[in-house]
Order: C-alpha cells, then sequence, then structure tokens
C-alpha cells in the first residue's frame, strides 16, 4: 500500500474513532477526557516537508471540529504539534541515524526512550492548550493542571496500548529516485 493511501486511511481511522468511540465514552471522572486522534501527526512520516505538515495538521483538526460542533478547538493545538514536531524530533534523534534510516517516527526506528519523550511531550503540549482553549481562562489553577496532567495520562496510556496492538512495521527508506 503507498504511504499516500496509507495516511490518508490512517486520518479517516483516527478521525472517526476519536468521534464515534472516545467522544461517546463518558468522562471517566470529571477530568478525564481521552484524547489519540493526534497521534496521527505523530505518526506522519519524518521527510513531511514542514509546510504540508502544518497544512494536513490543521485540516485534520478542523475535521475533527466540524464532528465535533467546535470551531477550531482541536485544529489550534494540532498545528502546534505539527509545527513543534520537527524540533523535537531534531533534538531526540542523530540526523545521520534514524531520519535517514527509516520512514516514519515508532518505537523501532526512534528507541523506547526518545519516542516516549516524544509522545509524553506532544500530548502534554497538546492538552494543556486544548484545555486553555476550552475554558479560556484558568480559574482554579490546580484544577486546570490536575485536568491536564490526568487527560494526558488516560491519552498516554492508549497511545501506548495501541502502539502495541497495532504494531506498526518501521520501513526502510531505499535510495529510489
Amino acid at each position: 500500500m503507498s504511504d499516500l493511501i496509507k495516511n490518508i486511511v490512517r486520518f479517516a481511522l483516527f478521525i472517526l474513532f476519536q468521534v464515534f468511540i472516545l467522544n461517546e465514552v463518558p468522562p471517566l471522572h470529571q477530568w478525564i477526557i481521552p484524547y489519540i486522534y493526534f497521534l496521527y501527526i505523530l505518526w506522519l512520516p519524518f521527510n513531511t516537508n514542514r509546510f504540508v505538515l502544518l497544512l494536513i495538521s490543521f485540516a485534520f483538526g478542523l475535521t475533527l471540529d466540524y464532528f465535533t460542533g467546535s470551531a477550531g478547538l482541536h485544529a489550534a493545538p494540532c498545528v502546534l504539534i505539527a509545527y513543534l514536531r520537527p524540533f523535537l524530533l531534531n533534538l531526540l534523534i542523530p540526523q545521520d541515524t534514524t531520519e535517514h534510516s527509516y520512514l516514519e517516527p515508532s518505537i523501532k526506528s526512534m528507541g523506547w526512550a526518545p519516542y516516549s519523550l516524544y509522545v509524553t511531550l506532544l500530548t502534554f503540549i497538546h492538552h494543556f492548550l486544548l484545555v486553555l482553549i476550552e475554558w479560556l481562562q484558568f480559574g482554579n489553577f490546580v484544577y486546570f493542571l490536575g485536568k491536564v496532567a490526568a487527560t494526558t495520562a488516560i491519552s498516554l496510556l492508549l497511545i501506548f496500548i495501541t502502539e502495541m496492538l497495532f504494531f506498526r512495521k518501521a520501513k526502510f527508506r531505499t535510495n529510489k529516485a
């Protein structure tokens, strides 16, 4: 399957899973709302152009906003993590090894520690902005941080379960023109 078709199918599956399954789950507590849709952005190939990455993320966030009836609530955090993603990848992996050998970020291509840090940081940033936009105020700061931390924790749990259940073969980049 070509990378384009694979990413289009992932786009649709992540949106549908978030809208029809995770959004229908009643909040586990007043703080915990599971989100894993943004994993699509984290799984995009290393060599995705930054401008294209931002456009894809904006379209992805707007698509979810359309289904949830929220204007820009998910688009802004998606664009932010897409903007920060290349910088974080440059910090976490050496340029002369993984990015030139593998097609996309995964546990196998990056290793457990860098991949876990990559996913954890971008998940926290995504959820921090999402909760901030959702409230448009800090209100009780401890409650705000509690909601961000709890939502991040449950999302990370679901992300790593997804990684274990749907093992992605790490494809090597070839020298084809």
